[in-house]
């Protein structure tokens, strides 16, 4: 067998493994310790972290330009008590490689929530480029002096370049998540991106790398709505256009997303942020079974999850009970997408608004 055959070999291995139970197994590393990797399964992902650092390593540091910052209030002629939100995470949160602060994932969520809302929004950036899951708690810290509303987690990719087991990586997410669920905070989770849309991972690492992100992000889907939170799977960054139009969705060092890929990201993002805020459209309080909704053991969603990006899992109750005999029961969301709103540059403090209180 020719060197061809054998990457081919592996590749029908990771692949066939059942998918279901890889997420249920990984989570459960993470959940109970142990590595939640076989022997091959940590070889190839040692193989693909290498990989992606190599890429990066390509590409370059980071850009000379500074990261605009979101933080601030948006829809600030609007009335009524405000929105807070939390954004938290690496540099996909924080939209590093753009020109203007208004293609900021912030600044889109931000714009858009006020708009759907009607409700003024104070957002609180927190991300840092390069941040690890590891660094998530730093993050929180900071966060909870502000109690906010939401909190919106990017967070993981680094993980990877960085060879954290991905056990780790989901125990730490579930860790945070249950801090700012006990704080009282609503919390929504982007699972990790389908890093399979890296033009710079070449075949057949980036048929791994796309497996691999799928059975992470069913991983993390499982430990954050254990953890009472809830997750939107991002896929290939925001749908098939992503990997359609490459050039125009990327940035220009091929990593990042560029501002066109970040505001797909927002739009992805901005239906869960609005539900988790308690601002659901009339008429969309329950799943519709015609739109592929439902009700689901969480394992089973999960998996399902990473197949159509913008996906949401929250967690629900089945005849008064959270659990059934496949564990936890899980609504599973494609929740409308909002109109684009026009987005705004952050405004360090609210206009006079009716109620005449900052939050």
């Amino acid at each position: 067998m020719h060197i061809g055959q054998s990457r081919a070999a592996v590749l029908r291995t990771i692949v066939g493994v059942g998918k279901v139970a890889a997420a249920r197994k990984l989570a459960a590393a993470a959940a109970y310790g142990g590595g939640g990797l076989s022997v091959l399964g940590a070889s190839l992902y040692g193989v693909l972290a290498t990989e992606v650092a190599l890429a990066r390593r390509v590409i370059g540091g980071p850009l000379d330009d500074p990261v605009r910052d979101a933080t601030g209030w948006y829809g600030r002629h609007r009335s009524g008590p405000a929105i807070t939100i939390a954004l938290l995470g690496d540099s996909s949160g924080a939209g590093y490689g753009v020109e203007r602060v208004e293609d900021t994932p912030g600044a889109r969520l931000g714009s858009g929530v006020a708009e759907a809302a009607d409700r003024r929004v104070y957002l609180r950036g927190h991300c840092v480029v390069g941040a690890q899951t590891r660094d998530l708690g730093r993050q929180i810290d900071q966060a909870l002096d502000m109690a906010p509303d939401v909190a919106v987690v990017l967070i993981g990719t680094n993980d990877v370049t960085h060879r954290v087991r991905p056990s780790e990586s989901v125990r730490l997410l579930e860790q945070g998540v249950r801090r700012l669920r006990e704080a009282g905070v609503e919390v929504v989770v982007g699972t990790c991106p389908d890093l399979g849309t890296l033009e710079l991972v070449a075949p057949p690492l980036r048929q791994i790398a796309r497996s691999w992100s799928r059975r992470l992000a069913a991983a993390q889907t499982i430990a954050v709505v254990e953890a009472g939170g809830r997750t939107v799977s991002l896929g290939s960054i925001l749908g098939p256009e992503f990997a359609a139009s490459p050039k125009v969705l990327f940035g220009p060092d091929q990593f990042h997303p560029s501002a066109a890929g970040y505001a797909s990201l927002a739009a992805v993002l901005l239906p869960s942020v609005l539900a988790a805020a308690g601002q659901t459209p009339p008429g969309e309080t329950q799943p519709e079974a015609r739109r592929g909704e439902g009700v689901l053991p969480i394992s089973y969603a999960a998996v399902e999850a990473t197949r159509t990006p913008g996906t949401e899992v929250g967690g629900t109750e089945v005849a008064g009970s959270k659990r059934g005999v496949r564990g936890r029961w899980v609504t599973l969301r494609h929740r409308r997408r909002q109109p684009e709103a026009q987005s705004e540059s952050p405004s360090a403090a609210p206009e006079e608004a009716a109620t005449g209180a900052d939050f």
